[in-house]
Formats: C-alpha cells, structure tokens, sequence
C-alpha cells in the first residue's frame, strides 16, 4: 500500500470536484432509467451507452479520488518516496485512458438519441458522421496515449533509475491534444446546434420550439468544458507534471460528467408530467390505453320515424324496416397520441394522423333482434 497525502489546496479540489460530479451523473441516469424502462418503457441503445458511459465515469471519478490521495494535485517535494510517486504516475495514466472512453461513449449515446428526431436524410447523415469521428479521434488518441512509452510501464516507472525505456517527445502528445480537443468542440457544437434544425419544421409555436430546442442543446454543454479545458494543456510539458496539470483533470471530468447529465436530462420530460399529474392516475392512464380516458357508449333502438344520424338504420342499413326489436351499441374514443404511448419522440415528428385529435372510432357495432336470421 502507498503513503497517502493530505487533501488540501489542488488535490481537495479535484476530490471535491469528482464526488459532487459522480453523485450528479448516477442521480441523472437513474432518473433516465426510470422514465425510459418505468414510464416510457422504450429502453434504446442510446439509454444502455449512457449506462456504459456512467460506469466508465464512475471508474474515472474513483481513481480522481484516490489520485489527490496518491499525490495528484501534490508538487514533487510532498512525496516520501519514489514507489508512491510511481503509483501517482500510475493512477493519472490509468484516468486518462478511462476518460477517453467515457467521454466518447456519452456522446455516441447524445447522437443516437437525436437521431430518433432526424427524419430528414441530411440530418441523419450529420449525426452519423458525428458517432465516427467521435469514435475514430477517441481511438487514435487512446492508442496514442497507450503507447506514448515503450514499454507502457515506463510512463510511471520512469521515476526510477535502473528502468530503461523511451516515451512520445512532449510536442508530439501536446499537437495530438490540440487536435484532438479541436475535434471535440466542434463535434459538440454541432450536437448543439443540430436540435433547433431538427425541430425547426414542426408544427408548434415559436416559444415550444425555442424551450424544446433548449433542452435537447443541453447534451453539448460539455464543449464549454473543453474550451476551457484547452489553455491548460500546455502544461503537459511542467516538471511539476502532477501538480501543474490539476486544471486539466478538474474540466476532464467536468466535461465527461456534464455530457452525461445533460445527456440524462433531455430525457426526463415525462417524469415531469408523471410528478404533476401524480404517479397512481399516471398509471391509471397507462393501463387504460393509448386514449388515457373512458370510452364513450351509445345505444341507440329503431323507431317508425325516417332513420337519421341517430338512428340504427343510419349505422346498419342492412336492418330491415320491418325490424324493429333492434338496438346497435357503438363504442367510441377520441384518438390521437396519447400520454401513455409508447413513442421514445415524445410526439416529436407527429404524423399526419396524429394531427386530428377529435376523430371518432367504432370499434363494436351490435344488433339485437328478436328475428332468427341478423
């Protein structure tokens, strides 16, 4: 076991940061999960990536908590030896590998969720090319830091003299840095702006559609993270490495936590209606059917008079005039989407079918006669 190190100055900070970000991330998805499996009920790949993405954070956020404790955040002189100053190293580059995944992995969830509302090719193609080049740059720059020592270990036993081995020169790592967050902000900027496009054609009003394009812009928030983040990089190259780079932990995992909360919460417009409307009638709606409501009955019995809109004749012109013992029982509903649907779009891309609220359906028509043959 290694000499732990006090938390204070610049390694409480990123201890506090990743606590309070790790019991925001679990609180958000479990919500999402809950109005995905509970009141939605269309758990989608999207839902099980965040999942993934929150238990990749959950292993990032435990090593930032006992990295302050191992010497993160901590300048050269506090270490009482080189085997707890190894186990620094170790820690910092077993985060960074995490970080890459569960960065990459909340995004790709982000995109496959907008893509429920893409309907136009143009849009889906946008959000695809996004998934692979998130992917694609997310890799490159895990091999890269994976292999930026020969062999892996000397990244942190290096500290040792005996050890020999080779490491990336610190230009090369900090190039790929920059490129590699360049990418990132755009593709987050992009995830942005991409839901005003989406919704911009439904039919809704101005205000709808400003709050609802709000909301799904919510997954982009990370970007902010890492333009922030982008000034620190520099400090890759300090000698006080672990000390000096602490700001660059802190957004890491402000940018990670971030997408998969805002990820989480654009999700979470029926648990909203779920609280006002009170969870036992919620449920009462549910099992009632997509209508949320009781279903009207008529019955409506033959007489002499000439048949009209009210009469069975009207409904069953195959009953006789000569049957006058007849009663036709017709059930109705108003129709149209309803809160108990089963739709992951929340009504987003309504169709032309959707869009006629009060229509009537029969769905039952019986005739009682006291005749033999109907």
């Amino acid at each position: 076991m290694f000499d732990t190190l006090p938390l204070e100055d610049r390694a409480l900070s990123i201890f506090v940061v990743s606590a309070v970000m790790l019991g925001l991330a679990i609180i958000t998805v479990a919500m999402r999960c809950f109005v995905r499996l509970y009141l939605v009920r269309a758990f989608g790949w999207d839902d099980g990536l965040m999942l993934l993405a929150l238990a990749l954070f959950i292993a990032l956020t435990v090593l930032c908590m006992l990295g302050p404790l191992a010497g993160i955040g901590h300048e050269m002189k506090d270490f009482k030896s080189l085997t707890s100053l190894e186990h620094a190293l170790l820690v910092w580059w077993l985060g960074q590998m995490l970080y890459l995944w569960a960065s990459a992995v909340s995004k790709v969830a982000i995109a496959l969720a907008l893509l429920r509302l893409a309907v136009k090719r143009r849009y889906r193609i946008i959000l695809w090319t996004i998934i692979g080049v998130v992917i694609a740059i997310g890799l490159v720059f895990w091999l890269v830091l994976l292999f930026d020592c020969q062999p892996v270990s000397y990244f942190w036993e290096r500290v040792t003299l005996f050890k020999k081995g080779k490491c990336l020169s610190t230009d090369v790592l900090l190039s790929i840095a920059y490129l590699y967050s360049s990418i990132t902000i755009v593709c987050d900027f992009s995830l942005g702006i991409l839901p005003a496009c989406l919704i911009w054609g439904l039919q809704m009003t101005h205000r709808t559609k400003a709050a609802l394009a709000g909301i799904l812009s919510l997954g982009a928030i990370a970007s902010v993270a890492v333009v922030i983040r982008l000034p620190y990089l520099k400090h890759y190259a300090d000698r006080e490495f672990l000390y000096s780079t602490y700001q660059i932990a802190i957004w890491s995992i402000m940018e990670t936590g971030l997408a998969i909360i805002a990820g989480s919460l654009i999700t979470l417009r029926p648990l909203f209606r779920w609280f006002l409307d009170g969870s036992s009638s919620y449920r009462r709606r549910r099992r009632s059917g997509p209508s949320g409501g009781k279903y009207a009955l008529s019955n409506l019995t033959a007489n002499a008079s000439k048949p009209g809109s009210h009469e069975p004749r009207y409904w069953r012109p195959d009953v006789g005039e000569e049957s006058t013992n007849v009663v036709v029982t017709s059930v109705s509903a108003q129709m149209g989407q309803g809160e108990g649907d089963n739709s992951s779009q929340e009504d987003l891309n309504p169709t032309q079918a959707s869009r006629h609220k009060n229509q009537v359906s029969v769905h039952k028509t019986f005739v009682v006669s006291d005749s033999e043959h109907y």
